[in-house]
């Protein structure tokens, strides 16, 4: 007998699709943040405020998942190779991230490695199965363009050596997470629970990190209170959010609707008073927004 799909069906695939590109978003929202709660940690050294914000996300999901008692980690059992993936991309995206901000220009940095969202976008259509539609890579580019300006007006004026190794650090940060966004693909039938397991792992590697090349620095009350928001939202939640859309999204939109945090941090940077408002920032804003917009639009095709 041949299986037939009806509208019905047809519907709520798109509707299930729509809603996990939505919770994606959730997860560009609170990486928008990073920026702005990182800054109240400044003094930490990076592979200890990665360790740490780790343990916050993973003993937070311990409470969670312990509430429904052995049930709430059945979601661990799973291969060794989905912990690999999982561990790896989160892992080696944010040791390659702080390396590259460490070796090269921050501004620099921060938009090379900002090209993941439009090797999202690219690599869906190439390995992740998804239809690569105009809209999307239009939107993705404009996007890119805003990002740049918004980091061409961080940055500063400074004069030395090409730093080729932040540079090429950099770049892998964005191969890794867009690889690592593709390749979460094809566990979509892994429940997004195992990422508390996983930010574990990060945890630990991040504490071994910091125990062979860095000195412990006790943060203060305000650095503690930093830190336990971090672990709770851009390396928490995010993470969960990100895992369930990237297995149940649209690849593409949610490449380019990455776009938003860039957008998303400088604001909150200007309402805290960190950066000054501009009314030049309504060109990358323009650009950032439209960019979303092209990229999520539905295409209509007239029936007759």
């Amino acid at each position: 007998m041949t299986q037939t799909t009806t509208p019905s069906s047809t519907s709520q695939t798109t509707q299930t699709v729509g809603s996990a590109t939505v919770i994606g978003v959730i997860a560009v929202f609170l990486w928008s943040c990073l920026a702005l709660l990182t800054s109240f940690t400044s003094g930490i050294p990076p592979f200890e405020l990665l360790a740490l914000s780790f343990a916050v996300a993973f003993l937070a999901s311990l409470g969670i998942l312990g509430l429904r008692g052995a049930e709430g980690f059945r979601g661990w059992r799973q291969p060794w190779n989905v912990w690999a993936t999982g561990f790896l991309g989160i892992f080696s995206y944010h040791a390659l991230y702080f390396f590259a901000l460490k070796a090269a220009p921050p501004a620099e940095a921060s938009l090379i490695a900002y090209l993941w969202p439009l090797l999202i976008v690219l690599l869906a259509s190439m390995t992740g199965g998804q239809t690569l539609h105009r809209r999307q890579l239009l939107g993705a580019i404009l996007g890119l363009a805003g990002t740049a300006f918004i980091m061409q007006l961080r940055s500063q004026n400074s004069v030395g050596a090409m730093p080729l190794a932040g540079y090429a650090a950099a770049l892998l940060c964005a191969l890794v997470w867009s690889s690592y966004s593709v390749i979460n693909r094809r566990f979509n039938n892994v429940p997004s629970s195992i990422i508390g397991g996983i930010c574990g792992l990060v945890a630990v590697a991040g504490l071994i990190g910091h125990l062979a090349f860095e000195t412990t620095v006790r943060p203060d009350t305000g650095q503690w209170v930093a830190i336990i928001a971090l672990g709770l939202g851009p390396v928490g939640l995010a993470f969960f959010a990100w895992d369930h859309a990237t297995k149940h999204g649209n690849l593409a939109s949610l490449g380019a609707l990455s776009y938003l945090a860039p957008l998303f941090s400088t604001l909150l940077l200007i309402l805290v008073g960190q950066t000054d408002a501009s009314p030049i920032l309504l060109v990358p804003a323009l650009l950032i927004i439209t960019g979303a917009v092209i990229a999520t639009s539905q295409q209509h095709k007239s029936r007759h």
